[in-house]
């Protein structure tokens, strides 16, 4: 760890550091999915679901500067290269072989419940610790993951 006159105990830095590159591992492999559904989503609806899927994608890399950030804030070291990411993502691997906007959009809102499910744990965990301002970044962080959540899984309601 770096040095910091930040005021939160080192072991609690220790263990919020640890959860952040967690978390961030499963965000850079959210924003890789989603940008995975953005590209090669087809059928009548595309035009819809490549404008969604760009802006989940955008909020998304905002969640992987914040929690980034926040590790370094706290006197840790990122670990965000691809290679990392993929040995510690807890997300499922998205399906390459789809192309419909049906399948996309449930491959996505499957992504997203995962990726918030986790973030609420790191809710819970960054409560516990004591961390009020990383456990305020997961708390932002899930609002704007079940927002696109609900925006992702509309595009699978039964057409009325």
């Amino acid at each position: 760890m770096y040095p910091t006159k930040n005021d939160l105990s080192e072991g609690t830095r220790r263990e919020m550091i640890e959860l952040c590159n967690a978390r961030l591992a499963d965000a850079i492999d959210l924003q890789t999915q989603t940008k995975q559904a953005h590209w090669n989503v087809k059928g009548p609806h595309f035009i819809a679901l490549h404008e969604l899927f760009d802006k989940v994608n955008q909020d998304v890399e905002d969640y992987v500067d914040l929690i980034a950030e926040r590790a370094v804030q706290l006197g840790g070291t990122v670990q965000g290269t691809v290679r990392s990411v993929a040995k510690r993502s807890t997300l499922a691997e998205y399906p390459l072989k789809i192309a419909g906007g049906r399948h996309h959009a449930d491959a996505l809102s499957s992504a997203l419940a995962a990726f918030g499910k986790a973030i609420r744990a790191a809710v819970a965990d960054s409560d516990g610790a004591g961390d009020a301002d990383t456990n305020d970044i997961f708390i932002e962080i899930s609002r704007g993951v079940d927002k696109w959540l609900w925006m992702v899984e509309a595009h699978l309601a039964p057409n009325e």
